[in-house]
């Protein structure tokens, strides 16, 4: 085959393929952090931002699994993280 045959596009071969894969990718991350998000967010009360109890109870088995059961895990009820007074 002739040199004539073969035409150079304006974009490089190597830039279309990392275009074509990084659009799909891109898209795939961006959903991946809302889903994320709405997981995270669907384990916490909406008024309290606290761990409401399955997910409270599945984080405390997790502590006692990996730390023993000589960990003591205490559950606040009521009481927003750092809003006490510290005496």
């Amino acid at each position: 085959m002739s040199s004539l045959l073969r035409v150079h596009g304006r974009i490089g071969q190597r830039t279309l393929l990392l275009t074509t894969a990084a659009v799909p990718l891109t898209g795939w991350t961006v959903h991946a952090l809302a889903l994320h998000r709405r997981l995270a967010a669907a384990k916490k009360d909406p008024l309290t931002s606290l761990l409401r109890r399955d997910a409270y109870t599945a984080r405390a088995r997790q502590v006692l699994r990996r730390h023993g059961d000589d960990t003591v895990v205490v559950l606040v009820s009521g009481v927003r993280a750092g809003s006490l007074n510290a005496a």
